[in-house]
C-alpha cells in the first residue's frame, strides 16, 4: 500500500482552504505544514480543514511532496523565490499555485531546484468555503504547467469531483480575462441596457423587470444552443438599417454607450457572419 503524498500549503486562505480539506478528506493529499501572515490565521486554516499543523516562520516549514502556494497573486513569486532560497523544494516535488491570471512560470525558482511546476484554478467564487466544499463536485478547473504537473494536478482535481481543462500558458491572461468578460462586463453591459430604458422614461426597477425574461432567455439559449445560434435581432436579420439608426439615437444620447454599440454591432456581425446560409 504506497503511501499518500504530503502537501504544505503556504498562503493558506478561502482557496487553499477549500481545497485543502477536501484533498485531505478525499485522501488525496496528507497536509503538512501550513503557513499564513499569522499563527491566528494559520491555526483556523488548520481548525477548517481538520488536518495539517501550523507553522509561524519559514524556519519551521517542514518537507513535503508537494506545496500550494497560495498568497495573493502579487506575492507568489516572491514566496516561491523565498522558499526555494531556504532550500525547501527537492527534485520531484510539486509546485503549484491556484492563480487564474498568472502562469506557472513564475515559479521558475522551484524549478530551478528540479520541481515540477504548474497551476490549477477552480473556476468559481470561494466567498464561501463551507458552501464550495459541499459543491465542489463538476467544477471547472484551467490547468497549465510541465506536462507531469499537469497530469498530477489533473489527478487531484478529478480525485475531488473537479473537471480539469488543460489550458495554454501562453494566453493565461486571455484566459482569465474570458471570466471578467462573461461576469463582470455582463453586468456592465446590462448596466447599460437599464439606463437605456430609464432613458426612454422607464423606471429603474421596471427596467430591470422587463429585461429579466429577455436576458434568461438568451442566456439560456447560449448555454443550450451555443452564441452563433443564440443570436436574433436586427443584425442576425440584416436588418443594418435599424442598427445604424439605434446606434445614431445612442451616441446622440451618450457618446460612450455610442461608441460601445458600434463595437458590439462590428462583433454580433462577425457572430452573424458564422451562421450556416440558408438555402
Amino acid at each position: 500500500m504506497h503511501s499518500i503524498r504530503t502537501l504544505n500549503i503556504v498562503g493558506c486562505g478561502k482557496v487553499g482552504s477549500t481545497l485543502g480539506k477536501l484533498w485531505s478528506s478525499g485522501r488525496v493529499f496528507a497536509l503538512g505544514t501550513i503557513m499564513n501572515r499569522s499563527s491566528e490565521s494559520g491555526l483556523r486554516a488548520v481548525a477548517f480543514m481538520g488536518s495539517g499543523h501550523a507553522a509561524a516562520s519559514v524556519g519551521e516549514l517542514r518537507p513535503a511532496d508537494a506545496w500550494l502556494i497560495g498568497t495573493a497573486d502579487d506575492d507568489i513569486e516572491i514566496t516561491c523565490n523565498a522558499l526555494a532560497k531556504a532550500g525547501l523544494f527537492k527534485r520531484g516535488n510539486l509546485v503549484f499555485h491556484c492563480s487564474g491570471a498568472l502562469p506557472s512560470a513564475i515559479l521558475h525558482a522551484a524549478a530551478s531546484a528540479g520541481a515540477i511546476t504548474g497551476s490549477a484554478h477552480p473556476i468559481r467564487s470561494f466567498a464561501d468555503p463551507d458552501q464550495v466544499e459541499q459543491n465542489f463536485s463538476g467544477t471547472y478547473c484551467g490547468i497549465e504547467g510541465d506536462p507531469s504537473a499537469v497530469q498530477e494536478l489533473g489527478a487531484a482535481m478529478d480525485a475531488i469531483g473537479a473537471i480539469p481543462v488543460p489550458i495554454d500558458a501562453t494566453f493565461k491572461t486571455v484566459y482569465h480575462a474570458a471570466a471578467v468578460f462573461a461576469s463582470n462586463y455582463l453586468v456592465t453591459l446590462l448596466d447599460t441596457a437599464q439606463q437605456a430604458y430609464i432613458k426612454a422614461g422607464i423606471p429603474a426597477e421596471t427596467a430591470l423587470q422587463l429585461m429579466m425574461p429577455l436576458v434568461r432567455g438568451t442566456v439560456d439559449n447560449v448555454f443550450r444552443l451555443g452564441p452563433t445560434d443564440a443570436l436574433t435581432g436586427p443584425i442576425a436579420r440584416g436588418d443594418i438599417g435599424t442598427a445604424v439608426r439605434q446606434y445614431r439615437a445612442v451616441n446622440a444620447w451618450d457618446e460612450r454607450y455610442g461608441a460601445l454599440y458600434k463595437q458590439f454591432g462590428k462583433l454580433t456581425a462577425d457572430i452573424a457572419a458564422r451562421r450556416p446560409k440558408k438555402p
